[in-house]
């Protein structure tokens, strides 16, 4: 693997293999791509290197690409719809008030040691998150279970709490909601509410991510990892519905770079990339136009301000500095891939809900707003104005391009700086930037998705800002089954977002990427999941 990793950074030939299964084994100028109808093993980019594969401690859709091919929660999700479909529960049930969920698994659901999944794991696994010590940023996506919230800030015991998780026996798991939930179901497909095996966690503590200490319950079982270089999985034959599984493992390779990631494509090294580089669509159209492929993904590409640092800690400037962009031209001429102009933050979704344009560009308006706050703090200019964002070439030629816009409409000097991704997570969860790139891809497909991030408690929410009337429209929205009154209150919901103004949607994303026909059951889908277990390999 080293061999590959050293070609693949110079940017060389790309026919190195991990591993040499089937016919071709000996054949150095047979590609992945050849072998791999034989041996059916999936060779996937990754882009970025996952931070974690501990479901309880990921944050990117790097991790969860990775992460659903080794483990199973409670519910699957069909490879089309993305609709919720039995996973390790065969069945549930439902009370009146939509607030208890009782969900029945499957007794011959198995760790990929053999010990049987029982609820008691799951239990084991949702206390887990919400432990204190753990610091898991995805924990308040626990926060719909009852006494959850009160269990993670300390201030009870997990019994006095009565947390909404009780296993009424080894096979029936329990879960009451803080309040009803008219997305719940769906919501369980985010790998935070993936089960982890407990022997494995007490033995191994953080280290039992490693390959040999790894147990999980998914169709695929972890057999090496090289950070940087690969990360493999092979079929998990102790998986309960292990028959349906074709592929016979997985390889995914980090690739942060999407023109080396081409490259590794064009060689037949890759069945499917991450991305592709924007400079490179038009000529793919004209070289691969069977091979690229233009998706939904439901995401939103934005700025984030730090409120509570000058000069941003006045509305004023956050408006001027949105106002003065112009989103068509940079969605036609820089990242050049389909992306829509964001005037929302919440992309418009197939379930109906559609947010009220509210971002648009108004120089006049912007730099009436500039001046009002510069005369107001008997300034001539802002002092320069640090842009923080993670190394990426399409991030950096964003930067450029809204350093120029500010520069020009409104005066304003902006310093670009580019950071190493683990670098820049870390950094911007301190909130030490008073403006940083930020993207957000839906969990599940309903506005709250979108719209949850910006609450006042939202570990995501690293902007310092809250309303109370916008926690409060959420909270209805939870519990109303009505479509329509949901969406009013989301959109209200936009409207103050867009008045304070605490982000600036840029564009929302359109997913670009190579992918070989012989690639069988990956279909086009808004939140780009795709269950391994419906994926196969034909001619």
């Amino acid at each position: 693997m080293k061999k590959f990793l050293s070609i693949v950074l110079v940017g060389t030939a790309l026919s190195v293999c991990v591993g040499q299964e089937g016919k071709h084994a000996h054949d150095p100028k047979a590609s992945n791509v050849e072998r791999a109808l034989e041996d059916q093993i999936l060779h996937v980019g990754l882009g970025a290197e996952p931070r974690s594969i501990d479901p309880h401690l990921a944050t990117s859709s790097s991790s969860h690409d990775v992460l659903t091919a080794l483990l199973e929660g409670l519910m699957s999700e069909d490879p089309k719809t993305l609709e919720p479909i039995p996973g390790v529960a065969e069945k549930w049930t439902v009370s009146k008030n939509w607030k208890s969920y009782v969900f029945h698994l499957r007794k011959n659901a198995k760790w990929s040691n053999g010990d049987p999944v029982t609820a008691h794991d799951f239990v084991y696994s949702y206390k887990r998150v919400l432990e204190p010590e753990l610091d898991s940023s995805s924990a308040p996506y626990l926060y719909l279970l009852e006494g959850a919230k009160s269990f993670h800030e300390g201030k009870k015991s997990w019994d006095n709490a009565q947390v909404g998780v009780k296993a009424l026996d080894d096979h029936t798991l329990k879960l009451t909601l803080e309040k009803p939930m008219y997305s719940f179901l769906a919501q369980l497909n985010h790998f935070i509410w993936f089960p982890v095996h407990p022997p494995t966690i007490e033995r191994h503590d953080a280290e039992w991510t490693s390959p040999g200490n790894f147990v999980g319950n998914g169709p695929f079982i972890l057999t090496k990892r090289r950070a940087n270089s690969f990360i493999m999985v092979e079929r998990n034959p102790k998986y309960w519905d292990a028959a349906k599984v074709r592929l016979k493992g997985i390889r995914f390779y980090p690739i942060k770079s999407p023109d080396l990631e081409e490259s590794a494509f064009q060689s037949g090294f890759l069945h499917l990339t991450k991305t592709v580089s924007a400079d490179r669509l038009e000529a793919l159209r004209k070289e691969k136009p069977n091979f690229l492929h233009f998706e939904p993904y439901w995401g939103t590409y934005f700025y984030q301000f730090n409120v509570d640092e000058p000069p941003f800690d006045d509305l004023r400037v956050r408006q001027a500095m949105s106002l003065a962009i112009d989103r068509e031209s940079l969605v036609e001429n820089v990242t050049k891939g389909g992306q829509l102009p964001a005037v929302s933050f919440t992309p418009p979704d197939k379930a109906g809900f559609t947010a009220w344009p509210r971002y648009k560009k108004d120089l006049v308006a912007a730099k009436k707003l500039i001046n009002e706050y510069l005369a107001d703090k008997r300034l001539t200019k802002l002092p320069p104005i640090e842009l923080k964002y993670n190394t990426s070439e399409g991030h950096r030629k964003l930067a450029v391009a809204m350093q120029g816009m500010w520069g020009k409409n409104l005066g304003i000097e902006i310093k670009l700086l580019n950071m190493e991704w683990k670098v820049f997570l870390a950094t911007t969860y301190k909130r030490d930037f008073v403006l940083a790139r930020g993207g957000w891809i839906g969990n599940y497909l309903d506005a709250a998705s979108f719209l949850q991030m910006w609450r006042a408690d939202g570990k995501n929410n690293l902007t310092g800002w809250s309303n109370q009337r916008y926690d409060e429209l959420l909270d209805l929205a939870d519990k109303e089954s009505d479509g329509r009154k949901r969406f009013e209150y989301f959109d209200e919901c936009e409207a103050i977002l867009a008045k304070e103004m605490p982000i600036i949607p840029i564009y929302f994303y359109v997913h670009a990427t190579l992918r070989h026909p012989t690639v069988k059951g990956w279909y086009p889908n808004l939140l780009d999941r795709h269950p391994y277990k419906f994926i196969y390999l034909e001619k």
